[in-house]
């Protein structure tokens, strides 16, 4: 039995192995994204059972774009089916939706879907769940570091009235917290990052956040990834000792 005061707070999820699983039970990869999209409604579920307060899952990198036209129709695709099928659950259990990641620069039906999603669980107080889709991690720091920018000018009073020296004076002061709260969402740092499948990499997934985050690589594909996997997954990360750079 999981000891509800060391549950993470933040849990962050990479979610690998759709397509491999899908090979491997001779399916195509778009059935094995379907599967991966189930799981995340039992994640999303036992989330909230266990008190984690966020849920983070990265659904679909800047990179994922190299794939075929036809696995990422069908991912997005994918995206409106289950916001069309579980938005009302996800309201009802008062749940809140996040997007992190350029949702401008999708399909439009995929964007208007997470929109509405948004739209619908403002107002929601409990499980805060980010989709991180056309998500990535240098891009989000790239982004900060300019909306940091361009904040500086404007107190400064405008790109006309600033002289050279009061610019660069303001630019070296630049520092963590400017280009914290210029990430896509204000949430906390992940305490506990999964990875399934077995790979042992971060894929360009919140590179900013995860400083001090633990990992827990789970061999599990994503489509396998029960429940029970989740709970051993918590439960390793309970029993480490997070020191934070002290000793």
């Amino acid at each position: 039995m999981l000891d509800t005061e060391s549950i993470p707070k933040h849990v962050a999820i990479i979610m690998d192995g759709n397509g491999r699983w899908a090979r491997q039970n001779k399916l195509s990869i778009l059935r094995g994204h379907n599967a991966g999209m189930l799981r995340v409604k039992e994640v999303v579920k036992e989330s909230d059972r266990l008190g984690v307060k966020y849920l983070t899952v990265y659904a679909f990198s800047t990179e994922n774009f190299k794939r075929s036209s036809e696995e990422v129709s069908g991912i997005f695709s994918l995206v409106c089916k289950f916001v069309d099928s579980e938005l009302d659950e996800i309201f009802e259990n008062n749940v809140k939706v996040g997007v992190l990641g350029d949702i401008d620069k999708i399909p439009e039906n995929a964007a208007v879907s997470l929109k509405r999603a948004i739209d619908r669980t403002a107002n929601n107080d409990g499980l805060v769940f980010n989709v991180a889709i056309n998500y990535g991690g240098r891009a989000e720091i790239t982004r900060a570091a300019r909306l940091a920018c361009k904040e500086i000018i404007n107190d400064i009073g405008g790109a006309d009235a600033i002289d050279r020296k009061s610019l660069l004076s303001r630019l070296c002061d630049l520092n963590e917290a400017d280009l914290s709260k210029n990430m896509y969402a204000d949430i906390p740092d992940p305490d506990l990052v999964i990875r399934t499948s077995g790979e042992e990499r971060i894929s360009n997934f919140l590179l900013w956040q995860i400083a001090y985050s633990e990992f827990v690589f789970a061999k599990e594909y994503w489509p396998e990834f029960t429940p029970d996997v989740y709970r051993r997954c918590i439960e390793e990360y309970k029993n480490r000792q997070r020191r934070f750079g002290s000793r």
